[in-house]
């Protein structure tokens, strides 16, 4: 090594930048179901397809695993959900 420089470990919180994080959709009694398909095709580009299915669940199961993906994009997904007025949260996948 050389004299004066510093080696630093990485830690936790760079380590948990690079886990993947999980979108879940939440159902409410407020947003219609065709709207719900709207804002996932417009936040995610999904097929209209992938998104009445999605909906479906959120409808259904009460919740729905929308997206997996970095925890920036993940954080940036449910941002963009919250100003379309639904229920959204982030989950660190398992």
């Amino acid at each position: 090594m050389s004299p004066g420089i510093e080696v630093f470990p990485e830690t936790e919180t760079q380590l948990d930048l690079d886990k993947v994080w999980n979108v879940v959709v939440w159902d409410d009694p407020v947003n219609l179901m065709s709207y719900v398909v709207y804002v996932l095709q417009k936040v995610f580009g999904y097929p209209k397809g992938l998104c009445e299915k999605l909906m479906l669940e959120v409808h259904n199961q009460g919740k729905s695993l929308v997206a997996s993906e970095d925890r920036e994009q993940a954080e940036l997904h449910v941002q963009q959900l919250h100003q379309y007025g639904l229920r959204a949260t982030l989950q660190r996948a398992e």
